[in-house]
């Protein structure tokens, strides 16, 4: 053990670990398995940027600026802490494992095969060189195991699949999470179990593909039946679900006002042309898409629909993304996540030979983001004076943040105190870009 290691161990008598999540919801739910297994190894848990023994970077690799802001908050923890072990894991790790390496500051390279495993390879003290493990990830399903305490909030995210066989052709993810695998059936319901009985009131479902989620015989759908069973779950959400891996059974649970599945789907299309979709591989025609979203909304009243639309793919006309544009204007989405173009070594898509300028494309993704903004706030403006029910989080800045069953957020301010983790009904009042505000009525019994 360094010197300055031995001094932070004297001051806090306990290790001090910092862990950072970067990307995806599934980065962050395993971002938190990571620090429960520190605790349950007597490390004390402190925010990125104060001083540690050891930094663990959970890194993401989608697009090229996720490889830079991975090296950006790598450098940042090893220049604060010069003396600590620094330790590199992820998606970043696993596609580009000896480019991390060279990074100032890297002690280990592990891939997302090992991530979960990354204590079984740390030595005390700092290696002479960094030691990279990246192993291939196989299909077989996979158990979380134990994490030790979490400290959950209101919301939980539950991991319960990885990786896809999509392979579209612009993702890196199959390279990066490998092919799809799901998590073993009585691991999952175990976690889940323990989270309901440590208060958290919402599970939210994620992992690359939920939809193709099987183990034990037990597929998606019959996995939402089990989960909506959980006594004392009082809301189910799934995070992001491919369009065709929905079962329409889907809708009557959301639809029920009895099951904890939320009126809410996020079902990333990606293109609204048929050209492009077809160039991306996707598997499904604007037509079967219209078709999809027109029977969810007549199925389920007031659902929340978003979506993920990318600008600037190879090949994509002027007309191609005036498309798109039309597209998201006239299907029923909320919102839309927009995403720039970046090449991936070893996509398909990397390899064509009439790549858009990058100053275009982000150009396009302005403009869709723009146009994204102002139908949020139309959705936004549609719920002024009504009154809603809401879960109320932890304050912060004096305001109580929270969730509707269909995704509407709320700040509501902060008069009494005690009340995260509880049901509220709440007046919406002005409409804001990211959310409205509200006043509580009254809080639920």
């Amino acid at each position: 053990m360094s010197l300055a290691q031995k001094k932070i161990l004297k001051s806090s008598h306990k290790l001090r670990a910092s862990v950072q999540a970067l990307g995806c919801r599934l980065n962050q739910y395993e971002g938190q398995s990571i620090e429960g297994k520190l605790r349950s190894k007597g490390y004390e848990i402190v925010p990125f940027g104060e001083d540690a023994n050891l930094g663990v970077i959970n890194t993401c690799t989608v697009t090229n600026e996720a490889d830079a802001k991975s090296r950006n908050v790598i450098r940042r923890f090893s220049r604060k802490n010069p003396d600590a072990i620094t330790v590199v894991v992820g998606c970043y790790s696993q596609t580009s494992a000896n480019e991390v390496a060279m990074v100032e500051g890297v002690d280990y390279v592990i891939g997302n095969h090992d991530k979960m495993n990354f204590l079984d390879y740390l030595g005390e003290q700092k290696p002479a060189s960094p030691v990279v493990i990246r192993e291939r990830i196989d299909r077989s399903d996979f158990s979380m195991g134990h994490v030790g305490e979490v400290h959950f909030e209101q919301r939980a995210n539950l991991k319960i699949q990885d990786g896809c066989d999509f392979m579209c052709s612009f993702c890196v993810i199959p390279f990066a999470r490998g092919r799809a695998r799901s998590r073993e059936w009585i691991d999952l319901f175990e976690e889940a179990e323990q989270m309901v009985q440590k208060g958290v009131r919402e599970i939210v479902l994620t992992g690359v593909n939920l939809g193709t989620y099987i183990s034990d015989g037990k597929n998606f759908l019959e996995l939402v039946e089990s989960l909506g069973a959980l006594d004392g779950l009082d809301r189910l959400r799934i995070s992001s679900i491919e369009p065709t891996t929905v079962p329409e059974e889907l809708f009557g649970m959301m639809k029920d006002d009895q099951h904890p599945l939320m009126p809410y789907l996020h079902v990333p299309m990606q293109s609204g042309c048929d050209k492009i979709l077809g160039l991306m591989k996707r598997k499904y025609s604007l037509q079967q898409m219209e078709e999809f979203f027109a029977e969810a909304t007549e199925a389920i009243p007031g659902v929340c629909i978003g979506t993920d639309m990318m600008t600037g793919f190879p090949g994509e006309s002027e007309q191609d993304f005036d498309k798109t544009c039309e597209t998201f204007l006239n299907f029923p989405f909320t919102y839309c996540h927009v995403f720039t173009y970046s090449e991936r070594d070893g996509t398909a898509a990397s390899k064509a030979n009439d790549h858009i300028p990058m100053q275009e494309r982000r150009r396009r993704s302005s403009y869709l983001r723009q146009l994204s903004a102002s139908k949020k706030m139309d959705w936004h403006t549609s719920f002024q004076g009504q009154e809603v029910r809401v879960l109320l989080e932890n304050p912060k800045n004096g305001y109580y943040g929270g969730y509707t069953e269909n995704y509407l957020k709320l700040m509501v301010p902060v008069e009494k105190e005690n009340l995260e983790n509880n049901f509220a009904r709440v007046r919406v009042g002005e409409a804001r870009p990211e959310y409205c505000l509200g006043q509580i009525l009254e809080i639920e019994d």
